[in-house]
């Protein structure tokens, strides 16, 4: 009976601290939203009221100026939000005291981007009414958040994964002396196309020749469409070498399907999916990488089906950009695939050497 105790107080102990290692380490959020009215689309059309949501942690530090010196801003990969940033492996890292980004010291921003989280989306009521936003837009509206909504005119830093990672390219070369420092994570700086394209391409298709999908003035989801469109998601954010350890036999890859099929389609909409993956059509800040002048680490995975390592893109185009550095991570257990870039302790170091390089 007492080994039976000890041993049950063992695992109850292991549980705790299980427990304790995922509990937030830093205080709650304060969400909220900012309205930019008349928000004009590079399209040409208009929205009398463009809601942009986010969320924040700590304080603005001004000078004596007025300017903010302690602004950092977080934004999210297609499909996702502001949210993201909350999960354990990034929060629990970055966070906390003393931790690299920690809310005592940085004013840190967490924007849902148009057409995502609870900004501005096709769902809301407009569908396929909604404007043929692009990143241009989605950049420019984050100006307007930080500037008009927030009072916020220099960024410490500005941190992006995946589609943020491209947004933060597009904001280098709009807002060039915006920020002190640029962390660009998962993504390349060129047009997309290739591999990359092809998979994007399949999604929205899925989604369009889906009859269901009624040119977007659907009443029930076309299920079939987004069943594929979650198919070749999960496929994008695959790491190999992790799924082979996790799914080692045939039923636990068909399970793992079934779940991660199933459990997500319930929080899918086909529009907001289908424009938050077209609005990567015409990004492409590959001919003007030579205007970036903030200093810029850019971190990929070598794992990442998204950006595939033996394209050799990143080396390339590194060697253009003044003050920037690349690191390719090797694979390891600490990576998983395209979403390292939400797994901080695979490069939490790293960004601890770029803090204090950049600082003033």
């Amino acid at each position: 009976m007492n080994t039976f105790k000890h041993a049950l107080a063992a695992v109850i102990l292991l549980a705790s601290l299980a427990l304790a290692q995922e509990a937030p380490n830093y205080p709650p959020p304060t969400e909220g939203n900012f309205i930019a009215h008349n928000f004009k689309f590079r399209s040409g059309e208009q929205l009398t009221e463009l809601r942009l949501h986010y969320r924040t942690f700590g304080q603005p530090a001004r000078d004596s100026s007025g300017h903010v010196t302690n602004a950092v801003l977080l934004l999210h990969g297609t499909t996702g939000s502001g949210a993201q940033f909350l999960a354990p492996q990034f929060a629990n890292q970055l966070f906390g005291p003393g931790q690299p980004l920690d809310v005592s010291r940085y004013f840190i921003i967490a924007a849902d981007g148009i057409g995502h989280g609870n900004s501005s989306k096709p769902s809301d009521g407009m569908r396929a009414h909604f404007p043929q936003y692009d990143y241009d837009d989605m950049v420019a509206a984050q100006h307007l958040l930080l500037t008009e909504g927030l009072k916020v005119d220099h960024l410490r830093l500005l941190f992006g994964t995946s589609m943020g990672c491209m947004h933060s390219f597009v904001w280098a070369e709009t807002y060039p002396t915006f920020m002190d420092a640029l962390m660009p994570m998962a993504c390349l700086p060129v047009e997309i196309a290739g591999r990359n394209r092809v998979w994007r391409k399949m999604l929205m298709d899925a989604i369009r020749n889906d009859p269901d999908w009624k040119d977007g003035e659907y009443k029930d989801e076309p299920k079939q469409a987004l069943r594929t469109a979650q198919d070749l998601l999960v496929i994008a954010g695959s790491a190999p070498v992790l799924m082979q350890k996790r799914q080692p036999t045939l039923d636990d890859a068909d399970k793992y399907v079934a779940d991660a099929v199933e459990s997500h389609i319930a929080g899918l909409d086909a529009n907001d999916l289908l424009y938050a993956v077209n609005a990567s059509r015409n990004y492409d800040p590959a001919p003007r990488l030579e205007s970036i002048v903030a200093p810029l680490l850019w971190i990929n995975s070598a794992d990442d089906f998204i950006n595939p390592p033996e394209l050799g893109i990143a080396e390339k185009e590194i060697k253009r950009i003044k003050n920037g550095k690349f690191i390719l991570l090797p694979i390891s257990d600490n990576t998983h695939g395209h979403g390292t870039h939400t797994w901080a302790v695979a490069w939490r170091d790293s960004m601890i050497e770029f803090l204090n390089r950049t600082a003033h």
